[in-house]
């Protein structure tokens, strides 16, 4: 046997970092980390090697308390017999380890052949290896004394777990993983499998969108009469605003807070005037489960759920396995995992995997953990939520980094005279965010023009066409789990976001001026470079050359997979997608609960979107102050006036000024704070709204501004109305900052019940300080959508009343 001491120096320092990492830092994989961790310490000596050794003699159990100082030593109590216990425990998993690994039913050799090189055969070496490096750590021969010390209880119980898992996860028949992909290939369970699927290319929404838009109207017509108090007779369907609802990333905290504002709105009538809701990373998941049988469309039920099951930090390994190895949780959560890696022999197995079966074991188990339902694993089947209008469609949303092309000029170039210059701004514009969108009908890309049905995510496709397995079948959808980890994928930023996020921390350092200019002169090589991998799909636009747009980058058209991350990296609110044509949005409400939104100021980064995508209406300058406001603070007020006189603007300027001193609001270009908020430039509510009228004596569009009466709002030109509410503190919830809170970060991972609760608050508070103003735009809007159709109808009526006098003639004549 190996000395005592060897073990204890081998594991001292993994499982001293996992004694240290209580639940509330523990990082996401520090379990999986420690088991990679355990294999380099044991010098790559197998478990089987060591199992084979010791079948050789029996094993004698060191004496190590005869060395160790222990006060209860050689008593009989209560402690020496649960020691006694574990060592008996111990015996029967080493047993039960030797046996598994002789049997041919779960030895992966008897499976995966050497040669084989697919996803799933180096899934399997994986778990072995990572069952090798637990399970031949004798913890018992470390000593009770420094084990207690370094070791936390549920250490003990790992290897158990990591056989179980292996012996589910072996393909043998009657296991799990044989059960799922069995199942996998039955067309009565995955029905999906036997529909074709093609690339759609086109700009439009799909058809089942157009009859989802056509349905809802009926719901939002009775629901924007009793939101307004107005006669529900009154409501013509024409002049109903088409209203969206989104939530910004920033992991549970968004979540949390996203759930608050969403329940709020519910419960004012707002969320049942909306069409459509859209959200980053931890607003998807907000999403993913408002949709599900847990949350069952209703927000207040969904923050009880979260109060049972964010308590626990997601990657608490006792917790985590347990769901994972005990039924039924066990098939509900890896049965995404098993299709995608047999059923994509190309597919990567990552830290998005791991992270998104982690949230899965959190988020999709409900209370109880036993009401469990398949119908949640699969965005298409909230289609049964959405498709008679009753709910708001759901949009998810990811990005796909186009990295771009090195700085080298050819032998043709330089004999051009082509200069470096000029090959650094072609790499430039190289370098971009493609936005995807997932709903429960279309996976679309807005870059590419192109999309596929939503059921059909996670299989092969070649030139527009879907490729389909031996038995003539697809693959099934791919899972939520996944898509989960996806969508929450911050973690896989570049060096350049990554900085970002420690920049605040380093301010104070010494000599820190210095490196942030070093750093700054490097960021064009930084936002280059993904210290963590993303997360890979299928890619549906392979082959797919002359049927895209010629602004196709090549990559698309050649790689095998898309790799897809957290769209919070290009912009933490989801507006790009509403603005997308056939959708015509007319009011944008945005629940901001971002990290440092002030600095960030997600609103702002829009404007260039607006600009490129040729999107008129977009309420351009709107968000956060920028620093050189005040300067042009008079002028910008004169006209926002829009008035005739310098009497006409004086008047109007006043009262909104004294509009602003009311409600405690004011201009986002003003150099005054606002009275009801304690973070300058911006209030709790804040509207502006853009123009469609033509400019032709400027290059650029004019400048929103703050609305705060409804004339700015009824004006003939006027476009997109955007409400945003920044998730702040507030003096009538004391004790909550977003800032400062350690418990809102986005990196923590628990929220005990009481946290949900000031959260929650926090969240009603600042909803009711800016709800009538909510109101009076969405009124405002309404009446001028009516004033038009109005207008038009009377121009029409005038039409064909000319029109029949020309037919019938001048009878006095």
């Amino acid at each position: 046997m190996v000395p005592p001491y060897r073990y204890t120096r081998r594991v001292h320092h993994v499982l001293l970092n996992l004694r240290r990492a209580g639940p509330k830092s523990l990082p996401i994989t520090f379990w999986a980390m420690g088991i990679a961790a355990g294999t380099v310490a044991y010098n790559t000596e197998s478990l089987a090697n060591r199992l084979q050794n010791d079948s050789k003699k029996d094993i004698q159990w060191p004496q190590t308390r005869a060395t160790i100082t222990d006060p209860n030593h050689g008593k009989s109590d209560r402690s020496s017999q649960l020691r006694s216990s574990e060592r008996k425990e111990f015996e029967l998993e080493k047993q039960t380890a030797r046996q598994s690994l002789q049997s041919p039913n779960v030895h992966p050799s008897s499976i995966i052949k050497d040669e084989d090189s697919t996803a799933w055969a180096n899934f399997a070496t994986g778990i072995t290896k990572a069952r090798a490096s637990i399970s031949s750590i004798e913890w018992t021969s470390i000593g009770d004394s420094i084990a207690d010390f370094i070791l936390p209880d549920w250490a003990k119980l790992l290897p158990g777990y990591i056989i179980k898992l292996q012996k589910e996860m072996s393909m043998a028949p009657g296991s799990l993983a044989d059960l799922i992909w069995d199942e996998a290939h039955n067309a009565e369970i995955n029905p999906e499998i036997e529909w074709n699927a093609v690339v759609r290319v086109s700009n439009e929404i799909c058809t089942e969108e157009r009859t989802f838009v056509q349905n809802r109207k009926k719901h939002t017509c009775k629901a924007l009469a009793y939101y307004l108090d107005l006669p529900e007779r009154d409501i013509h369907p024409d002049d109903v605003p088409t209203i969206a609802v989104c939530g910004s990333g920033g992991g549970l905290r968004a979540l949390v807070a996203g759930t608050g504002s969403y329940l709020c709105a519910q419960e004012a009538g707002l969320f049942d005037c909306v069409t459509y809701t859209a959200g980053v990373s931890g607003s998807c998941w907000l999403q993913a489960l408002y949709y599900s049988t847990i949350g069952a469309q209703n927000h207040a039920r969904l923050i009880e759920h979260l109060k049972s099951r964010l308590g626990v930090h997601i990657a608490f390994p006792p917790t985590a396995l347990s769901l994972l190895t005990s039924a039924p949780t066990d098939k509900f959560l890896i049965s995404g995992f098993v299709e995608k890696l047999k059923g994509d022999r190309d597919a990567d197995f990552g830290l998005v995997d791991i992270y998104g079966l982690l949230l899965g074991t959190r988020l999709l188990v409900p209370k109880g953990e036993l009401g469990v339902d398949d119908r949640d694993l699969k965005i298409s089947n909230q289609r049964t939520y959405i498709q008679e209008g009753q709910n708001p469609m759901p949009i998810y949303t990811a990005i796909r980094h186009e990295i771009p092309l090195e700085v080298v000029r050819s032998e043709a170039e330089k004999a051009q005279g082509k200069k470096v210059e000029d090959k650094k701004e072609e790499a430039k514009r190289e370098a971009w965010f493609q936005w995807f969108e997932f709903t429960p009908y279309e996976f679309w890309c807005e870059e590419l023009e192109a999309g596929i049905p939503t059921w059909s995510i996670g299989r092969a496709f070649e030139n527009g066409r879907s490729k389909y397995g031996e038995e003539g079948l697809g693959l099934p959808e791919l899972r939520m789990p996944l898509l989960m980890g996806i969508w929450g994928s911050a973690f896989c930023a570049t060096l350049s976001h990554y900085y970002k996020e420690i920049r605040p921390v380093l301010k104070g350092l010494a000599g820190f001026g210095g490196i942030d200019d070093l750093i700054e002169e490097r960021n064009e090589d930084l936002i280059k470079l993904h210290p963590i991998d993303a997360a890979s799909i299928p890619n549906c636009f392979l082959g797919m050359h002359d049927q895209l747009p010629p602004t196709c980058p090549a990559s698309v058209l050649s790689a095998s997979h898309l790799k897809l991350m957290d769209a919070g990296m290009s912009n933490n609110l989801p507006i790009y997608p509403l603005l997308r044509p056939g959708r015509e949005i007319e009011i944008l409400i945005a629940f901001d609960a971002s990290a440092d939104i002030k600095n960030e100021n997600w609103l702002s980064v829009a404007d260039g979107y607006a600009r490129q995508r040729g999107i008129k209406g977009w309420p351009v300058g709107a968000g956060w102050p920028k620093s050189d406001a005040p300067l042009s603070h008079l002028a910008e007020e004169l006209d926002a006036a829009q008035a005739t006189s310098v009497q006409q603007a004086a008047g109007k300027i006043a009262e909104v000024r004294g509009s602003q001193q009311a409600t405690g609001t004011q201009s986002a270009n003003s150099h005054e704070a606002p009275n009801d908020a304690n973070v300058e430039g911006l209030g709790y509510c804040n509207v502006w709204v853009g123009s469609t009228a033509e400019r032709k004596t400027a290059t650029e569009p004019p400048q929103s501004k703050l609305v705060k009466e409804g004339w700015e709002l009824m004006d003939a030109d006027a476009g997109l109305t955007v409400i945003y509410f920044p998730f702040l503190p507030n003096p009538r919830i004391r004790g909550v900052d977003p800032n400062t809170s350690d418990f809102m970060s986005t990196w923590n991972f628990i929220y005990t019940p009481e946290e949900i609760d000031k959260v929650v608050a926090l969240a009603r508070a600042n909803f009711e300080q800016g709800q009538e103003q909510t109101k009076r735009a969405v009124r405002a809007v309404y009446e001028r959508k009516k004033k038009r159709r109005e207008q038009r109808e009377e121009r029409q009526s005038q039409k064909r009343w000319r029109k029949k006098i020309l037919s019938n003639g001048d009878h006095f004549s």
